[in-house]
């Protein structure tokens, strides 16, 4: 008998993502502090922040599998967040043209009846292009990305912004990277709909 499925998160994005896998689930929102810790990577704080989301999750879902993430964008050091706003949204993608942004997406699987987790980070790295102040502006007016760290929904218009985009996995992106999300899935004895050979 499958397990149930709870998806931490109140992403819509990571809804709609997990949705490919044709798993039954459940949305339980964790409410966690996501302040990154002194001293702490961006890489280390998405793993730390996936696992603490699961585990916040596992409290009303007793039994399941939980399935926790985070994302954080990095440029030289800098943070990267949700913009909330127009102005926060210009600023920042002002601030990312013609350079290149690391994404970082972590992941945690945990079982909630045995304890037994996995937790992972692919990243992602965006290249901007020479955006004009212009094309900013028609941007931010015609798509609203303020729910969006670095304010590009890669799956919108977004795309236009880019002048490459390298990783393991295209879905990492967005916010929940599926390739490896499957693989630690399996590992815990999910059964997805369709299994690798060999």
């Amino acid at each position: 008998m499958q397990r149930r499925i709870v998806l931490a998160s109140s992403s819509s994005y990571r809804q709609e993502l997990l949705k490919r896998l044709q798993l039954p689930f459940v949305i339980e929102v964790p409410a966690v502090d996501e302040t990154m810790l002194p001293g702490e990577s961006h890489r280390r704080s998405t793993e730390r922040l996936s696992l603490l989301k699961a585990n916040a999750a596992a409290q009303r879902q007793p039994g399941a599998i939980l399935i926790g993430a985070d994302q954080l964008a990095e440029l030289d050091g800098t943070t990267i967040g949700k913009p909330a706003t127009a102005a926060a949204a210009r600023e920042q993608l002002l601030f990312m043209r013609g350079r290149t942004v690391r994404f970082h997406s972590g992941v945690a699987v945990l079982d909630g009846a045995g304890g037994q987790h996995i937790v992972d980070c692919i990243d992602t790295d965006v290249t901007f292009r020479q955006l004009s102040e212009q094309s900013i502006d028609t941007y931010l007016r015609l798509e609203q990305p303020y729910d969006c760290a670095g304010s590009a929904k890669i799956e919108g218009l977004g795309i236009c912004l880019v002048e490459s985009v390298r990783s393991d996995d295209p879905t990492a992106l967005i916010g929940l990277p599926l390739i490896r999300l499957t693989s630690m899935l399996a590992a815990l004895g999910v059964v997805l709909p369709l299994r690798s050979v060999g």
